[in-house]
């Protein structure tokens, strides 16, 4: 949806109208219910699976909720530099380096010299910042396979496909979008 200047000059209205047309570029076979459907879908899954957000204190992991947010983008298993990692999450490198060296310190990162490059690092989740990751999340593991439980196989199948994709397209495009 998107504000628009109302042309009708419609006085009940005011100067602009909420319309179900929104403003990002469509692609072939796109339409904007496609979009109104994940703007409805997305807060129902939350909804059902979000838990507070907690303090380190809080925390089951002693994470705050931005270095959890941190393993949760660190997700290529092969590694991510620092610097790519750092624009994808909108930060400055040099905030990310401190948040890295606490999480590396932590042992739930792995920071490894680059094999194609030995000047430059990669960033890599742990097994420990794996089970950090589930249990620091904002949806809370055991009501997610509790929803998931709901389904078919096949079901969570093409639901854990389709998150995948719509992960991978919203990281392209954020990375595209600087």
């Amino acid at each position: 949806m998107r504000l628009v200047r109302n042309r009708d000059c419609d006085p009940k209205a005011g100067p602009f109208v909420l319309t179900n047309h929104f403003s990002a570029r469509t692609k072939e076979g796109m339409t904007d219910s496609d979009v109104l459907a994940v703007i409805r879908f997305y807060p129902q899954i939350y909804l059902a699976c979000h838990v507070e957000h907690r303090s380190r204190a809080e925390s089951p992991t002693g994470l705050t909720a931005r270095e959890a947010g941190i393993l949760a983008h660190v997700d290529d298993p092969e590694g991510t530099s620092p610097a790519r990692l750092a624009r994808h999450l909108g930060v400055a490198p040099s905030t990310l380096s401190a948040a890295l060296a606490r999480l590396e310190g932590q042992a739930m990162l792995a920071l490894d010299a680059d094999p194609a490059d030995a000047r430059r690092r990669l960033v890599r989740l742990t097994a420990k910042g794996r089970a950090a990751l589930a249990a620091g999340s904002v949806l809370d593991p055991d009501r997610l396979a509790a929803v998931l439980g709901r389904m078919t196989t096949e079901e969570r199948r093409r639901a854990v496909e389709g998150l995948g994709l719509l992960a991978a397209a919203a990281r392209a495009w954020r990375e595209e979008a600087g």
